[in-house]
């Protein structure tokens, strides 16, 4: 029996079969939560928008011969234009788990808590991002997309206001 032509168009989004999982990829990534204090002294987190309009911290791939702790000063500098940084400590790691084509990558993210420092206006995002800006700390919360890294950035405040950094 033939299919009706009305339903012709649906055929492709059911028909369709995801390539089975061959390999599964671990990645390390690195990345920061980086803020700065405003005029008023108030806490201002730094959040990069991806190609997919969600909100994150800048954080990317650990190279051959960097630590972790290299790379989310790297990536920072990479991605938001930030090169004086001050690593002040490691708050903690993120998993995320997902498909790409018939790999499944398993990615750990290292993050830290960094000082932005000298020009912190003088932020430039990258090409293959859709939007970079400082954000007030309840209003970068709010903007997070994912919930591990807004209880980093949690745990990021509640360092800065115990150290009084």
């Amino acid at each position: 029996m033939a299919t009706p032509p009305q339903f012709d168009k649906f055929k492709k989004y059911f028909s369709r079969k995801k390539p089975s999982i061959q390999e599964i990829v671990r990645e390390p990534t690195a990345g920061g939560v980086v803020f700065r204090r405003n005029a008023k002294g108030q806490v201002e987190i730094l959040l990069i928008q991806d190609a997919k309009d969600r909100w994150t911290i800048p954080k990317g791939h650990i190279e051959e011969g960097e630590t972790a702790q290299q790379t989310a000063k790297r990536e920072i500098g990479e991605e938001a234009g930030l090169v004086d940084t001050e690593v002040l400590g490691w708050l903690g790691k993120i998993h995320f788990r997902y498909r790409r084509v018939d790999k499944l990558v398993l990615m750990t993210t290292q993050i830290y808590l960094v000082r932005a420092q000298g020009d912190t206006n003088a932020i430039q995002k990258e090409e293959w991002m859709n939007g970079i800006k400082w954000f007030s700390f309840h209003d970068a919360l709010d903007a997070i997309e994912y919930e591990d890294i807004g209880k980093l950035m949690l745990l990021a405040m509640k360092r800065i206001r115990q150290e009084n950094l």
